[in-house]
């Protein structure tokens, strides 16, 4: 188990709601957990000792919404709005199988800890066949198997659906395995892609087993649109009444929300997860986040799939979600970087059921990001906050740890074989698309 003092660091420590920082710092790591944070040496001594002059180490960021094997299909699609996009799409995962989600997964994760992303939530495609890659590679995740009902299913026609018995599978082989870092989501497509019966079921089954929740919500005003004329209602409405909501709930774009929605949203406790990016490139529209976070509701951040996105790089989400509302509102303050730092943090964290993580703080898990402070775009440091928001990049991320376990570090994967990953995401893509 690990035994590490990072010592003179900058330590951007969690302080109440928000953040301080020891700009030369320590910050000591037993076994999973952070024991030592001050500006003084402790008095205990460690396994080894890291001079960490020239870093900033962070919590670790918590990616709340993506589709990870879906960078396989980076690039495909480009340049249309979520309806024909879909269209696009679905053909392609038609065609995938458990090999290629499996390299696909691997190749998600890499480009994750990378980019400082300790834990992730995932809503997808034959979600046992990634399982043990996931827990292989050390990083924590929250899983789905995605629900969806294109048929028009009765109470007799759910009870057999394959997705609901691969859902109870996945709950019972996977559930909380790898000491915790691997928890299963129930999770519904969208009210477009479900019927009412599925919804009302499947939201009963999740809260029996006591699970979160995982949908899409009100992502494009077609959508929303739609939805009042098929049903009279929102789509938060919607959810709510079928009992979706009963359930800790992720509600990943709601860009087309109305001011009734989000009070839903607020009174049942539901997480908001912004994706900036991703709502951007479909020209979907601008999420009220500032309205949301002011009503009081938990609000995280996402990258979606990398073949909306196309990357999931967590570091452009917090630089476009601390900016765009700024624009939309004209209003310099109304996103603070020790805002979406927590966002991309704790925020992150509570959503997902770890509240042992998602701050620098003695006894929570040492799930810890390593920035260099020394290039020319992060010198120099009048605010330290400010600079991880506004200035750094993905790249300066030298360092992911997770648990206490090093991940990532100075371009190496400590529990990946990069060019082997590589090797079968070349072989997949040559089998989906018929070249290379």
């Amino acid at each position: 188990m690990a035994s590490i003092l990072f010592k003179d660091a900058g330590l951007l420590v969690s302080s109440g709601k928000g953040f301080s920082y020891i700009p030369k710092g320590y910050l000591g790591v037993e076994g999973e957990y952070i024991d030592y944070i001050g500006q003084d040496a402790p008095e205990k001594e460690y396994g080894e000792v890291r001079n960490s002059e020239g870093l900033i180490l962070t919590p670790g960021f918590v990616n709340c919404h993506g589709h990870s094997a879906m960078n396989l299909l980076r690039g495909v699609g480009s340049d249309l709005p979520l309806s024909d996009w879909l269209h696009v799409m679905w053909p392609i995962e038609d065609r995938m199988n458990e090999d290629d989600l499996r390299c696909g997964m691997n190749l998600a994760i890499m480009e994750m800890l990378s980019s400082g992303t300790t834990s992730f939530t995932d809503m997808y495609l034959m979600p046992w066949s990634v399982a043990e890659t996931i827990g292989e590679s050390g990083i924590k995740a929250n899983f789905s198997r995605v629900m969806q009902d294109f048929q028009g299913l009765d109470d007799k026609g759910y009870d057999s659906y394959y997705r609901v018995k691969e859902t109870e599978d996945l709950y019972r082989t996977w559930h909380n395995s790898y000491d915790g870092r691997l928890k299963v989501d129930y999770a519904i497509h969208a009210e477009y892609t479900c019927t009412p019966l599925v919804v009302r079921r499947y939201s009963e089954d999740c809260l029996e087993k006591g699970l979160r929740m995982q949908i899409h919500l009100s992502e494009t005003k077609a959508e929303h649109e739609e939805c009042i004329r098929k049903y009279g209602k929102t789509p938060t409405e919607w959810f709510n009444d079928l009992g979706c909501f009963e359930n800790p709930t992720l509600a990943a774009h709601c860009v087309w929300v109305t001011p009734s929605d989000m009070d839903i949203l607020k009174e049942k406790g539901v997480t908001v997860v912004h994706n900036p990016t991703s709502n951007l490139k479909l020209g979907s529209g601008f999420a009220p986040i500032p309205e949301m976070i002011d009503r009081g509701i938990n609000v995280a951040l996402g990258t979606d799939g990398a073949a909306s996105n196309n990357n999931l790089n967590f570091m452009e989400e917090i630089h476009l979600a601390s900016i765009i509302h700024n624009g939309r509102l004209g209003n310099a303050e109304v996103m603070k970087p020790s805002l979406v730092l927590s966002m991309a943090t704790s925020n992150g964290a509570i959503a997902q059921g770890r509240e042992d993580t998602g701050r620098l703080e003695v006894g929570k898990k040492a799930d810890i990001v390593a920035f260099d402070a020394t290039s020319p775009h992060m010198v120099p440091n009048f605010n330290c906050e400010a600079l991880l928001v506004y200035s750094a990049q993905g790249s300066d991320v030298k360092m992911t740890m997770v648990d206490g376990r090093i991940l990532y570090e100075n371009g190496i994967y400590t529990t990946i074989d990069k060019e082997k990953v590589y090797f079968e995401v070349e072989r997949s893509v040559e089998r989906l698309y018929g070249k290379k």
